[in-house]
């Protein structure tokens, strides 16, 4: 704790350490990983390609203090999660419930980027994403791991 004394008030501060989890989105071509903190602050998404994932997730590790993997338990998940473990012993691996979680990054998509031009006017059931959003897949399990521990 940290005592500051300041114009006749004693102030107190608690130090406060912040949990990095990283999320992530298996699938055969590409994955998507982003990382969390306790306080749902996105520190980091991106799509990878299968190929690399590994060795993102590594780099990841060695930029962040990453305690905690959570990840989707559909597509190709038990072969994913055996790589994990063997490539990060000390990092616990939690498996979440991905069903839906497609449908809910489109429209997460569209609040975390606003639509320009003619794409406005098209209604938001019907829009589709520019790009790939398996990173906000991984941001939405790392959300439903939180919301399932809180």
């Amino acid at each position: 704790m940290l005592t500051f004394i300041t114009h006749n008030y004693v102030l107190h501060f608690r130090y406060c350490t912040l949990i990095m989890i990283l999320g992530f989105d298996p699938g055969r071509d590409k994955c998507g990983v982003a990382i969390v903190d306790s306080d749902r602050s996105i520190i980091y998404h991106q799509v990878v390609s299968s190929d690399n994932a590994i060795a993102t997730i590594r780099e990841l590790t060695t930029q962040f203090a990453i305690e905690l993997i959570v990840m989707g338990n559909l597509t190709t998940a038990k072969s994913w999660q055996q790589q994990l473990q063997s490539a990060f012993e000390s990092i616990t691996i939690k498996m979440v419930d991905e069903r839906n979680s497609t449908l809910e990054a489109r429209d997460r998509y569209w609040q975390m980027y606003q639509p320009q031009g003619l794409q406005r006017l098209i209604p938001q059931g019907l829009r589709l994403p520019p790009r790939p959003i398996d990173d906000i897949v991984a941001i939405l399990l790392i959300e439903r791991y939180l919301l399932l521990n809180s």
